[in-house]
């Protein structure tokens, strides 16, 4: 397969390709993108796909594979499959600080890019060494190529955009919080609830969305909290608290998705995040803008497909246990996952005698809550599942020492903080002046907590991946035309993914959801038996899926 490389220089474009380098003028470089993707499979390598591919989307030129340079550098660098000597120069540092764009712009390329100072024929030179030569290229290599596809599916994402009615967003906040104040008034509803709190309280002047006021008008009323936290708040017993309650839930509507949110982030009946691959340490995706990744349910209603259009949703049902399994080859967890729920699973082996029992003792093993109902259930799932749960333990245990763990595919995680100083007392050296012994201890526990989860955390964010990118393919196929003229992914949160697809070919769509799962499975855990059913729903609300 051809690579060729893409390098901006002002106003024209640098191709650096087998069959010879060239030059062009930068309004010329979608016809030439276009032309090349016809001519038979490429490769295009770029400094980063966010400051290519919108302007080229925008020219109805879709690309098929890409090697984004900032994300496999990212990668590459906190890998321990990685001599990281191959990776050093004097531009190391501006590749670790280069971060996505998202502001839109007219022109192909911003100005006064940092990117622009660095060179990506040399970069991709170092990272086509530092992959050639190690020992676990293979798996290393499946990660740098489902990281830059997922590049690309979330720069298509952010170019199609999740169909919104603000119609119908506009009648869900009305119907909540009443018809839209003027200026920066509170909604009739908000006020009425507010109005009830002060009364209930004997507070006349107290601004509920103020802690410190709060805190104070709670402590006179006699509650003895020490703050105005969710969970503080539903433990108390007051005629105040069904009223805050219900304003604290609304008033964070209105904050996050309320009309503001509408006339800023929907237009032309669409909602256009802008997606972030790899935003979070683990590899898990972030979104920038619009609260993409954190969308409540209260409304969902308005994500409405196009006419004659479905939404095809589909989520996987306990993908990090079933990631577990897999990268632990437990064979007895695979077999209580398979074919069923696997929480139930592990209640039909005996292992506990509810599902309820079977989730808590799952969660507190994969997110370190190894006290209370979590650690009464730990001894039965060790003894059941010695390879899985051994996993996450030895993660813990060398997060403790202050080791770098992996992912199955090779991403490493974060070293502790500087504060952590988790060798001084061990070697003898003055203590640590951030803190008693005591104080160490727990910091070194709380850096175990976290990378007990990253690896499984990590590993099922590289299952998604590989899944996404499979899917992306298999949906190109499925129609004709430019991309929003076929089904495409319009949202992708973890382990969930919606697409846009005309209604006759959802049946389609679901089948090959479930068939790029299965390929993810096999390309992460070969033919060990570990399965990832699918819920898979055909909506025409985004809020109907189950």
């Amino acid at each position: 397969m051809n690579r060729i490389v893409l390098v901006r220089r002002g106003e024209h474009v640098e191709v650096e390709q087998p069959a010879g380098a060239l030059r062009l003028p930068a309004g010329e470089l979608p016809a030439f993108v276009a032309d090349r993707e016809t001519a038979g499979p490429v490769r295009w390598v770029w400094d980063d796909t966010t400051r290519w591919y919108p302007a080229l989307l925008a020219h109805g030129v879709r690309v098929a594979r890409c090697t984004d340079l900032r994300l496999c550098h990212a990668v590459l660098r906190r890998s321990p499959f990685v001599d990281q000597g191959l990776l050093a120069a004097g531009s190391t540092a501006g590749w670790d600080a280069l971060q996505p764009v998202t502001a839109v712009d007219s022109a192909l390329f911003p100005l006064a890019d940092p990117a622009d100072l660095l060179d990506p024929v040399a970069e991709h030179d170092r990272q086509q060494a530092a992959l050639a030569a190690s020992a676990e290229r293979g798996r290393l290599g499946l990660l740098l190529a489902a990281e830059s596809s997922g590049a690309l599916v979330a720069a298509e994402m952010t170019h199609a955009g999740l169909p919104w009615r603000a119609d119908v967003h506009d009648r869900l906040l009305t119907e909540l919080l009443g018809p839209r104040p003027a200026g920066a008034q509170r909604p009739v509803v908000l006020e009425r609830l507010v109005a009830e709190v002060r009364t209930a309280l004997g507070a006349p002047g107290l601004n509920p969305d103020s802690p410190g006021d709060l805190l104070r008008a709670l402590t006179a009323a006699g509650l003895p909290v020490t703050d105005t936290r969710s969970w503080t708040l539903e433990q108390l017993e007051h005629p105040a608290m069904p009223a805050l309650r219900e304003y604290r839930k609304l008033a964070r509507l209105m904050t996050a998705n309320g009309w503001a949110w509408l006339d800023t982030w929907v237009r032309e009946g669409r909602f256009r995040s802008y997606f972030v691959p790899g935003g979070v340490v683990t590899g898990r995706w972030a979104s920038n803008g619009g609260g993409a990744l954190s969308m409540p349910a209260q409304v969902r209603p308005a994500a409405i497909a196009d006419e004659g259009w479905r939404f095809v949703v589909a989520d996987v049902a306990q993908l990090e246990p079933r990631v577990l399994a897999g990268m632990s080859r437990d064979a007895a967890m695979a077999d209580a996952a398979r074919g069923t729920d696997l929480y139930q699973g592990i209640v039909g082996a005996g292992v506990v005698a509810t599902r309820a029992e079977a989730k808590v003792g799952m969660l507190g093993a994969l997110y370190g809550a190894t006290r209370g109902e979590s650690g009464r259930m730990m001894p039965r799932l060790t003894q059941r599942y010695p390879r899985a749960i051994g996993l996450v333990e030895d993660a813990a245990r060398a997060g403790e020492r202050g080791e770098v763990v992996r992912t199955l595919l090779g991403r490493g995680s974060p070293l502790p903080t500087a504060g952590w100083a988790e060798r001084s007392a061990d070697l003898g050296e003055a203590p640590d002046e951030s803190g008693p012994r005591e104080d160490r201890d727990r910091q070194r526990r709380a850096w175990g907590r976290f990378t007990r989860n990253f690896v499984v955390q990590g590993t099922a964010a590289e299952w998604a991946l590989c899944w996404l990118a499979d899917l992306r393919n298999r949906l190109w196929t499925l129609g004709e035309g430019a991309l929003h003229e076929r089904p495409h992914l319009v949202f992708f949160l973890h382990d969930e993914v919606v697409v846009h697809t005309p209604a006759h070919l959802a049946d389609d769509v679901g089948e090959a959801v479930r068939q790029a799962a299965a390929r993810a499975g096999r390309l992460l855990f070969g033919e060990f038996p570990i399965d990832f059913p699918l819920d898979v729903d055909v909506v025409r609300s985004w809020a109907d899926a189950a």
